[in-house]
C-alpha cells in the first residue's frame, strides 16, 4: 500500500520559517515524481514545487520562488519543503503528492483521483 505521510505544519508568524516532511511508503522515489501542492479557495490545490520538472530541475511557483525550496533524502524516502520568509498569503493546508507526470498538473480538485498519491495534508497559519 503507498503512503504519504506530511509532518512539520505549524503556526508561524510573517517572515518565519518552517520545514514540511513527506515520507513515503510503498514506493520508491523511481517509481514517481513528488510534489507540494496547496489548497486555495474552494477545494482547489495549486501546485507549489515539484522535485523534478521536465529539465530536471525543481519547480516552483511564482510567488514562492527564492523563498521555498525543495529537497529529498532518498534514503528515508522522504522529501522536504522548507519554506522560508512566510507570508499572510502562504497559509494553507500543504499536501503531498505523487504522479509521474506531476509537474504538469498545475491546479487540481484536492486529493483528486487524477494524481496519483495524496498524504492527509498538513496546516500552515501564517499570521501578519
Amino acid at each position: 500500500e503507498v503512503q504519504l505521510v506530511e509532518s512539520g505544519g505549524g503556526s508561524v508568524q510573517a517572515g518565519g520559517s518552517l520545514r514540511l516532511s513527506c515520507t513515503a511508503s510503498g514506493f520508491t522515489f523511481d517509481d514517481s515524481n513528488i510534489g507540494w501542492y496547496r489548497r486555495g479557495p474552494g477545494n482547489t490545490c495549486e501546485l507549489v514545487s515539484t522535485m523534478n520538472s521536465p529539465d530536471g530541475t525543481p519547480y516552483y511557483l511564482h510567488s514562492v520562488e527564492g523563498r521555498f525550496a525543495i529537497s529529498q533524502d532518498i534514503a528515508k524516502n522522504t522529501v522536504y519543503l522548507e519554506m522560508n520568509s512566510l507570508k499572510p498569503e502562504d497559509a494553507a493546508v500543504y499536501y503531498c503528492a505523487a504522479d509521474r507526470h506531476i509537474f504538469t498538473v498545475t491546479r487540481v480538485d484536492c486529493r483528486s483521483s487524477f494524481i496519483d498519491y495524496w498524504g492527509q495534508g498538513t496546516q500552515v497559519t501564517v499570521s501578519s
